[in-house]
């Protein structure tokens, strides 16, 4: 399965649309008002599915993920001077950032759950997931949001 995760190009807060290979739109994205960044994420019809919430008063940038109201696990930045690097506490997953920081691959075990590739010469922050499972979808958007905001923030 791939998608096609687009930021919005006026927007007050951070909002992506996210389609899929055919076009389609499947998620949307949009940022709410808080200390630290918070993105909620909702199917096409405007039902809540998940949350991003970044801790604030970090050393280095931690993000909450939330699936409905419910806890999954968080994402955060580990200090490193060449390669980005996060440490994923969901699912057992780990995540691995190639030097440039444009492209990661989350892994389980010696199964891939998600490549992400960050799509160059675009006017807003372009990504394309291949993911394994679709019912793992969500997930990895989540991860993706989190990466992205975590760079934002350093920025």
């Amino acid at each position: 399965m791939k998608l096609l995760l687009r930021q919005r190009f006026f927007s007050w807060f951070d909002s992506y649309d996210i389609y899929d290979e055919a076009g389609n739109t499947v998620y949307v994205v949009k940022g709410e008002f808080s200390m630290g960044h918070r993105l909620q994420i909702y199917d096409p019809v405007g039902t809540p599915l998940g949350r991003i919430q970044e801790r604030v008063l970090t050393f280095l940038p931690k993000f909450e993920l939330y699936a409905g109201e419910q806890y999954i696990g968080e994402l955060r930045k580990e200090f490193s001077l060449f390669r980005p690097r996060f440490r994923l506490d969901c699912f057992g997953w780990q995540i691995e950032g190639n030097f440039i920081e444009w492209d990661y691959t989350v892994t389980s075990g010696d199964r891939t759950v998600m490549r992400l590739n960050r799509e160059p010469l675009n006017w807003t922050d372009t990504y394309v997931m291949e993911i394994a499972k679709p019912s793992e979808a969500l997930y990895c958007l989540m991860i993706v949001l989190a990466i992205d905001a975590a760079k934002c923030s350093r920025s």
